[in-house]
């Protein structure tokens, strides 16, 4: 087994912190890998992961040498391109996770024209709301949209989404338009639940510069951004928004934007990468233009404020 097959190894191993599951992403016998980490450490003369019967972790030595084989595997990723007659013949694979509507309303879409630039390029496009494991399910790059837990995942921010409140005409003609926060008790809400946790949050909006919430009555719960709209639509209550998500109900007249006084803070948004500070030459041509795409995007989709 050449150097570079033990080092794809061994940085597996570290993380997803399996022999077992490390073999399943490599699609490869669990026993090739223990033995490849065994050669590994013999020929550096030192041990490089900590074996328990629930988990492995890297030592203080193994770590080092991990960030080190991260670095050498970008590196051996980009020597093997830098020869070529022409930029454009990046070639590789890319595994990609965004939250379903931005996928289905911006970037698949777009897709071709990033296609026509880079020939040698396949995606692999994922689709959902909940946040995925970049390390465990093999992501090269997940767009996550709200606060960033502390993940140890690199991050580049992209700016910000601006958030709206929502209804359809016949809710607002049944229960009436609330002019300010104070009405909220008066009225329904399509609840958000967390595809992760499956926690509702209270209704927010930005006031004075600070985020001001209040618990508003529903009876229907959605934990999808697919459904919690179809629930507006239906005319099951408020909702909180992105403005790109019903940019379009907006202007058939499916849904009517309420309290434009009040709306929510905008939610910042990153792309979320593992691994190597060096990005392979295939991500960061992907990662540049997914960015311009949801820049121009969103831009076009934004709700003015009224005057």
């Amino acid at each position: 087994m050449d150097r570079i097959e033990l080092y794809r190894i061994f940085t597996r191993v570290v993380e997803t912190r399996s022999f077992t599951r490390a073999a399943d992403s490599l699609q490869m016998p669990r026993s090739s890998v223990s033995t490849a980490i065994a050669g590994l450490e013999a020929r550096l003369g030192v041990r490089l992961l900590h074996r328990t019967t629930r988990a492995v972790a890297a030592t203080d030595e193994g770590e080092e040498f991990y960030d080190r084989c991260l670095g050498f595997l970008a590196e051996s990723e980009e020597m093997e391109t830098m020869f070529r007659a022409a930029a454009r013949r990046i070639e590789g694979r890319i595994r990609v996770d965004v939250p379903g509507r931005i996928g289905r309303l911006i970037l698949a879409p777009a897709l071709p024209e990033f296609l026509a630039l880079w020939p040698g390029l396949r995606v692999e496009l994922g689709m959902t709301d909940r946040a995925v494991d970049l390390v465990g399910e093999r992501v090269d790059i997940a767009l996550r949209v709200g606060p960033l837990p502390d993940s140890g995942l690199r991050a580049r921010r992209l700016g910000e989404i601006a958030q709206i409140n929502v209804a359809s005409p016949a809710y607002l003609a049944q229960q009436g338009t609330p002019l300010a926060p104070a009405d909220l008790d008066r009225h329904r809400q399509v609840a958000y639940a967390s595809p992760s946790t499956g926690r509702v949050a209270d209704w927010e909006w930005l006031e004075g510069g600070r985020v001001q919430t209040r618990p508003v009555p529903w009876r229907v719960s959605a934990n999808s951004a697919e459904g919690y709209i179809a629930c507006a639509l239906a005319g099951m209550g408020l909702i909180q928004i992105p403005a790109y998500d019903v940019a379009h109900h907006l202007a058939a007249g499916d849904l009517v934007e309420v309290l434009p006084d009040h709306r929510p803070g905008p939610m910042p948004m990153h792309l979320l990468f593992p691994g190597s500070p060096r990005s392979p030459r295939r991500l960061t041509a992907f990662a540049d233009w997914m960015e311009e795409v949801l820049r121009r995007s969103l831009h076009r989709s934004a709700v003015p404020r009224r005057p």
